[in-house]
């Protein structure tokens, strides 16, 4: 028990370390970025940017654990073998899944940690940020761009169904900025379309500023106000416009349900969900990855190689998840699929490595 508790020490202290340079590092870039924004949107106190950037970190950060876990784990391995620690085990008869254990225990508590705390904690403190940031730079400057070149929507209404363009999306979805809207009658004919500044979902429709109006064979109509009905929820149209980083993991379950009955895609939400789920059982991938490539003498050479495969293990690894998420988000195949088949593919092959290693 007391070889036990000192190995959990020692791979915890690793793997926390490694997350606290990233963040460290991520905290300099980011507030860095915020000094820029500074100087372009008109000067900002330092406690507000600081205050700022430590709300906006846990999001930013919340995606390095599985990496913090790799490099630790390599580091803890690395450092026992160095120690000679590694041999002294071995030849007190223990086995490399039993001094690997608590590693994999203490990956496992981080990963579910990560998934049922942190996460709603980075999912809160974002939402904040973006109230500090469009009370420090100005609510122009709180509209988040999307990635691609603008968010498509189609919903319904009481006057018909329409489809709504934006250009940046803040509040989750319930707030649009560069929309265009093409509205159909009841027939399903085109009626009309609208160019607006900006959106406002209120209850039952979308509240538009400075909007023009188009109809066929008329001239353009200018409105200060113009009201375009809708069946959208705030909790629905979410899933449409809003940024999944910011929706809590206990929250998904019934945001999937909600844009499911509104007849809205849910692959972000469900692939966002399986992701968070599978954190656990990712992070103790990490630890078996770690341990095909650190588990040798350093008195038999080549550890800076083995380390080198390592890393690049682990960033084709990362490389070939984010595809299969993104195949995921696309529909090209079942959420559980493209999330859970890379990290089961990388604990059978990272065991099977370890199987040959220890048995030939």
């Amino acid at each position: 028990m007391t070889l036990k508790l000192y190995l959990v020490r020692r791979f915890l202290f690793a793997m926390l370390g490694v997350f606290l340079l990233c963040t460290i590092l991520i905290f300099l870039i980011d507030f860095i970025e915020l000094l820029r924004r500074s100087g372009k949107y008109g000067s900002v106190s330092m406690l507000t940017l600081i205050s700022m950037t430590l709300l906006r970190l846990p999001a930013y950060t919340e995606v390095l654990l599985s990496f913090a876990v790799l490099v630790g784990s390599l580091a803890t391995l690395l450092m026992l073998s160095r120690k000679s620690e590694l041999p002294v085990m071995r030849s007190g008869g223990m086995s490399v899944w039993q001094f690997l254990m608590p590693g994999m225990v203490v990956a496992l508590v981080l990963g579910v940690l990560s998934t049922t705390v942190y996460n709603p904690f980075a999912a809160r403190a974002r939402e904040e940020s973006e109230k500090v940031y469009a009370a420090a730079f100005g609510k122009d400057a709180n509209f988040l761009k999307t990635k691609t070149a603008g968010s498509w929507l189609r919903q319904d209404g009481e006057d018909g169904q329409s489809i709504i363009s934006a250009v940046s999306v803040a509040e989750k979805g319930l707030k649009l900025r560069g929309v265009t809207a093409i509205i159909f009658d009841k027939d399903g004919h085109f009626s009309e379309r609208v160019d607006a500044k900006e959106a406002q979902l209120n209850d039952g429709h979308w509240a538009m500023t400075d909007a023009q109006v188009a109809k066929v064979g008329r001239s353009p109509e200018n409105f200060k106000t113009y009201l375009l009905s809708t069946y959208l929820t705030p909790e629905r149209v979410t899933d449409a416009l809003g940024d999944v980083i910011a929706v809590s993991f206990w929250e998904l379950p019934d945001l999937i349900e909600l844009a499911e009955k509104a007849a809205l895609s849910s692959n972000r939400l469900r692939v966002q969900y399986q992701l968070l789920l599978a954190r656990p059982l990712l992070c103790l991938a990490m630890v078996l990855l770690a341990a095909t490539v650190s588990l040798r003498s350093f008195r038999s050479g080549g550890i800076q190689t083995m380390v080198v495969t390592g890393m690049v293990g682990g960033l084709g690894f990362f490389l070939m998840s984010e595809v299969s998420r993104q195949i995921g988000v696309a529909g090209l195949a079942s959420p559980w699929a493209s999330i859970w088949m890379p990290v089961i593919t990388a604990i059978l092959a990272s065991v099977t490595v370890l199987l040959h290693q220890e048995d030939g």
